[in-house]
Formats: structure tokens, sequence, C-alpha cells
């Protein structure tokens, strides 16, 4: 297997391997497993409460805003590791406080958007 093409003829066949091997554990499983379907087995289980109503649920959207906002923050926190290491090293100092000092301004820029339009309060 040598040559340009044997790498990816290697990781073919190492994820044909992975994806055999999920799959006959998920058959296994499905071959093994005891098959009792009685009506409470069979009926919508969410949180241990019994289903009431119909199935159909209005949601908020403020929730997805947070959601979107927490991810945001998340992968801006995610750039500040590699930061750190490189405001360390040698010749890098100043620059790398400047470009953090930027980043962190357009991310205080995004706090102060989100809380003029009121999208931070809960109620």
């Amino acid at each position: 297997m040598d040559g340009y093409f044997g790498s990816y003829v290697l990781v073919a066949a190492l994820l044909a391997l992975g994806v055999a091997i999920v799959a006959g554990a998920l058959l296994a499983n499905r071959l093994l497993r005891p098959t009792r379907p009685t009506p409470e087995k069979l009926t919508t289980y969410e949180c241990g409460v019994d289903p009431v109503g119909e199935g159909w649920a209005q949601s908020q959207v403020r929730y997805y805003v947070f959601t979107y906002l927490y991810v945001v923050f998340a992968v801006d926190a995610v750039f500040l590791f590699p930061w750190a290491t490189v405001f360390d090293a040698p010749g890098y100092g100043v620059t790398t406080l400047v470009e953090m000092f930027v980043f962190l301004g357009f991310i205080a820029l995004g706090i102060l958007y989100a809380w003029r339009k009121r999208v931070l309060s809960w109620t």
C-alpha cells in the first residue's frame, strides 16, 4: 500500500471496519433483546409524567436566542486558550494583547446589542 492512494485505501478500510463493528453491535442487540410490547411501553414518555393533551406545544423564541448566545460565547471562549499560550511567547505580547482586546470589544458590542434589544431579559 505504498504511494499516494495507499493512505486513502487504509483510511477507507478502517472506516469500513468501524461501520461493520457498529452495525454488528446494533444487529446483535436487536437479535438478543427481549420483545414484550405492552400498552404502557408503547405510550409516549417524557420526564416521568404521563402525557396529557395534544402533542404539539408552542415554544418561546427566547429559548433559541439564549441557546445561540451560549454557543457564540462558548466558541469565543475556545479562542481564548490559544491566545493565552501565544501571549507568553517572546515577540507576540503586545500584538496579541491588542488583538484580544479588539476581539473582546466585538464580543462586548454583541452583548450590549442583545441587552439593548432586551433579548437577555427572561420575563
